[in-house]
């Protein structure tokens, strides 16, 4: 077929919609004028789904449904698009993170996820799912994503990563005694690498501590910086030097400021023993 693109479905929500709905046309044997024809739209418009330069709507899931015969399996992947899983701007930057040379994070209340174990990160999303701030299958996707950024670091050569923990991180219990005490381990492990530096900033830096809002940084190959910083709302990822390089300093500050290494796996080592 000619002028048919291809379609990454990891570049974005809206493009792994568009794969399967290129799939499903397919399997048809429709051209998208003859799917548009029978959902009532235009060819453009099916083009411009499949391509994911447009959202499909609750009206187009349903009847697309209805056409190709899919069940529902259309419309709950629209419903997940209309209600992200992930804040906008972290695919974008995950796709960069993956493939960074060096990695540095700073979170607040939570391990950050790279450091995360499974069962830590399920118990997690399973609490987002009770409050009903995410889905089933957003908390799936979340999951899924979180593995394939922590299979991430295990290429070669391994990224160098940096990790400040403030120290709710550690304090706070995240799905029973039993996991933490099986996080606490894995910080323990992740200490221990020859590319990674684990540090805690103690409650006691008060106003000394740079950040108040989780902040990932990062240096690709050709060593330019990305940044990313977000809350429970917003996410935003940037790229120029002017508003990365501030936090890059703030960064370094708060290295500075923050526990050695030594004294925060010694400071981790006692809250460990609390969760036997």
């Amino acid at each position: 077929m000619l002028n048919r693109n291809e379609l990454d479905p990891d570049r974005s929500p809206k493009a792994r919609f568009g794969v399967r709905l290129r799939t499903l046309r397919d399997e048809h044997g429709w051209t998208q004028e003859e799917l548009a024809e029978r959902l009532g739209y235009s060819g453009t418009h099916i083009s411009a789904v499949e391509n994911g330069r447009r959202p499909p709507t609750s009206r187009f899931t349903s009847r697309a449904d209805k056409v190709l015969g899919s069940g529902d399996r259309l419309e709950r992947q629209g419903r997940s698009l209309r209600q992200p899983a992930l804040l906008e701007g972290f695919p974008e930057y995950v796709a960069l993170e993956v493939h960074a040379a060096e990695i540095r994070l700073f979170e607040v209340g939570l391990v950050p996820g790279l450091l995360q174990t499974p069962e830590y990160a399920a118990a997690i999303t399973t609490g987002a799912v009770r409050r009903g701030a995410i889905t089933e299958q957003q908390a799936e996707e979340r999951l899924a994503l979180l593995a394939k950024r922590q299979a991430s670091l295990e290429r070669t050569p391994a990224p160098l990563v940096y990790a400040v923990l403030d120290e709710s991180c550690i304090r706070r219990t995240v799905g029973s005694t039993s996991v933490m005490a099986e996080q606490l381990d894995r910080l323990n492990a992740f200490a221990e690498l020859p590319s990674t530096v684990l540090q805690v900033a103690p409650f006691e830096l008060g106003e000394r501590r740079s950040f108040d809002l989780p902040v990932l940084l990062l240096t690709l190959a050709n060593r330019s910086h990305v940044a990313y910083a977000e809350s429970a709302q917003q996410g935003r990822m940037e790229r120029d030097m002017r508003f990365v390089q501030p936090m890059l300093t703030a960064y370094h500050q708060l290295q500075v400021e923050a526990l050695s290494q030594a004294s925060s796996m010694a400071f981790i080592e006692q809250l460990r023993k609390g969760t036997s």
